[in-house]
């Protein structure tokens, strides 16, 4: 009777009251419907079925993640670790196959296989070492990322080619990421909605301590669920590394973060015993379609995370508000005539969502008419002085040309980048800049352009096996020979040095690292006593550098893959720096150069930066309109001293 009196709506009747519930009881849905109307009304390059298909590959990977963490969440538990087997899953399958000859059928298993120990690692941290799940998974984060880069060596394994068709269409049109999202989707429904261990998960975590008391062996039962959570991050890594066409060692980095968010998003709680399969993909959908609308409307990367979290918090609280207000509570969405009702809402809305996003397509006919003056622009990071830099030499140059430039920051997340070239692809924009994450995880997306007829500019790393207008970059391998000269130089040609090497697994870092190596090899007199990374961050160059200075005080240079890190260990130097300790950085960065004036950084490889970016709007323009460009534009690299750097200019 109590369930009668929740599901009777007095005066709610028809089409209105079947949408006054649909909006009332489906918070993740009604969040969705209005982000596409929204984003159909904004931008006329949304609702394309190319962009549509976009939004679906970009939801792909975290969606299967977050199908796995449902069945964590669902009983109560947490799995931050999904990010980091995605990696070492696919890491485990590529360095098998491509460098040791194992046939792919069995390196698939493999990585499937390690995505099951890693669950059932954590299962076991969880149930029998009575560790709380966000420790234990913790833990599991660090020791997969770890084993991926050492698997690898930090750099990125190529994917095998019969692996990698998963990253393709059928037909020419159908992403093949999505039809393996779809299935593992009807695989998670199924587990939870008509098995035994689904119905375990919601017994759990609805009350641990009454489903032992009536018989279920929870403990196995947590084994059984994290190890399900683990295959579904394989799978996810597998998918992931298909459409880079290559394992990177860093992929998937704070995917743990969208899989849960997702979830909670769909409806899930995190004090378990609710959640499906459904919802878990309406919320996948919302963030992809959040990512994608705010690039096509050209929305500031750094404002993009905050709207991000500004809807996430919105959704979970539209979805607590309608469970206060006494909607109908769905476990698991198997109570009598939950499917049919179920079916039915999913239809209202697709009916509903058609009839506004179609009256709403008529606001934008003809809007594409200037697409020829508009350019996309896709950098590694912006949380990089250097790329902040190029960023505003390309806006100049922008501006002064009259062209209409969206710049995306890919957050150094290869993946990330490869959604942002396929929106720009699928807008029809007249040329597209990409400073890589990596020059072989960008060659698919770079190719789908250059078969969209759209010119691709390269800017500081190049794209690998893909063909690109022109390259305007400096030489960081001969940056790095300059970095090197100069320290040894300095030192006489003898003395201990340190070098505090870029992110692990990117193009630069890996460049860069050789240039060191081969500049010093004319310098025997040298001795590198230590080398680390120390991700091309200023924060992280301190820590590195002070742990580096107990084993080896007596330290005489170091050698900084870029100005960042190099600022970072003048911090932990102290006053030796620039007097008993000779420090070289690299890009010529504003601060960099201000330490240079000062004396504490004794020399910067400089590369101009503003001038890349300016020179690669340039050349996009040049390419876009039919003129000749040459394959490589270099920009010189410079040794900023003291004594030269009041008359440079980056």
């Amino acid at each position: 009777m109590a369930t009668d009196t929740l599901k009777r709506t007095p005066g709610a009747g028809g089409a209105t009251g079947g949408l006054r519930r649909l909006l009332l009881e489906n918070g993740a849905l009604t969040a969705l419907i209005v982000l596409v109307i929204a984003m159909s009304a904004l931008s006329g390059d949304f609702l394309t079925t190319d962009n549509l298909l976009n939004v679906g590959v970009q939801a792909a990977v975290t969606a299967v993640l977050a199908f796995g963490v449902t069945f964590v969440i669902v009983s109560a538990g947490i799995d931050l670790s999904v990010g980091s087997v995605a990696a070492l899953s696919a890491t485990v399958l590529a360095w098998t196959a491509t460098s040791h000859g194992v046939p792919v059928f069995i390196a698939v298993l493999l990585a499937v296989a390690t995505g099951i120990a890693a669950g059932l690692v954590n299962g076991f941290l969880i149930a029998y070492g009575k560790l709380p799940p966000f420790i234990a998974t913790l833990a599991m984060l660090s020791v997969a990322r770890g084993l991926s880069l050492v698997i690898s060596e930090g750099s990125p394994i190529p994917f095998p080619d019969s692996v990698s068709h998963l990253g393709d269409t059928l037909g020419g049109w159908l992403p093949v990421p999505v039809l393996v999202m779809i299935v593992m989707g009807l695989i998670a429904a199924f587990v939870l909605g008509r098995t035994y261990i689904g119905r375990s998960m919601y017994a759990i975590g609805g009350n641990e301590e009454a489903a032992r008391l009536s018989g279920l062996r929870v403990k196995k039962q947590k084994l059984a669920i994290y190890a399900l959570s683990g295959v579904f991050a394989a799978v996810a890594g597998i998918v992931l590394a298909s459409r880079l066409s290559s394992a990177q060692p860093q992929a998937a980095d704070g995917y743990e973060l969208d899989a849960i968010a997702a979830v909670v998003i769909g409806g899930a709680s995190l004090a378990g015993g609710t959640g499906k399969a459904s919802g878990t993909l309406i919320g996948a959908l919302i963030l992809a379609v959040l990512r994608n609308g705010l690039n096509l409307l050209n929305v500031s990367a750094f404002w993009q995370q905050v709207v991000i979290g500004v809807v996430i918090a919105l959704a979970v609280l539209l979805d607590t508000l309608r469970r206060k207000a006494g909607a109908t509570p769905s476990a698991s969405g198997a109570s009598p005539g939950g499917k049919g009702k179920q079916a039915g809402t999913y239809a209202l809305a697709a009916v509903v969502t058609v009839a506004i996003v179609g009256a709403t397509s008529f606001l934008h006919n003809g809007s594409s008419a200037s697409a020829d003056r508009k350019m996309g622009l896709s950098l590694s990071t912006l949380n990089n002085p250097f790329f902040v830099q190029i960023r505003a030499g390309a806006m100049a140059e922008a501006k002064k040309q009259g062209v209409d430039l969206t710049v995306t920051d890919a957050q150094n997340d290869a993946s990330q980048q490869a959604n942002q070239l396929q929106n720009f692809t699928s807008s029809g924009v007249g040329a597209i800049i990409v400073n890589p994450v990596d020059s072989d995880a960008a060659s698919n997306s770079v190719k789908a352009a250059d078969k969209a007829d759209i010119p691709v500019i390269a800017v500081d790393r190049g794209v690998n096996d893909a063909k690109t207008a022109a390259l305007v970059a400096s030489d960081n391998v001969a940056g790095g020979e300059l970095a090197a000269k100069s320290i040894a130089e300095k030192l006489g040609g003898k003395g201990k040095i340190v070098i505090l090497q870029g992110q692990a697994g990117t193009s630069a870092a890996r460049e860069r690292a050789q240039g060191f190596e081969n500049g010093l090899k004319a310098f025997p007199g040298i001795q590198v006593v230590a080398q680390q990374p120390a991700d091309f961050d200023r924060t992280k160059g301190l820590d590195v550098m002070s742990n580096l200075l107990q084993a080896h005080p007596d330290v005489q240079g170091v050698i900084a893959a870029n100005d960042e890190m190099a600022l970072g260990a003048i911090k932990a130097l102290g006053s030796k720096a620039g007097k008993s300790v000779s420090v070289v950085g690299f890009d010529g960065t504003p601060d960099g150069l201000k330490a240079v004036e000062g004396g504490s950084l004794y020399a910067s490889v400089a590369q101009q930066p503003t001038q890349l970016g300016r020179i690669a709007v340039d050349n996009a323009l040049k390419a876009l309109d039919g003129e000749k460009v040459r394959q490589t534009v270099k920009v010189p690299v410079k040794v900023v001293t003291k004594e030269n750097v009041a008359g440079f200019s980056g």
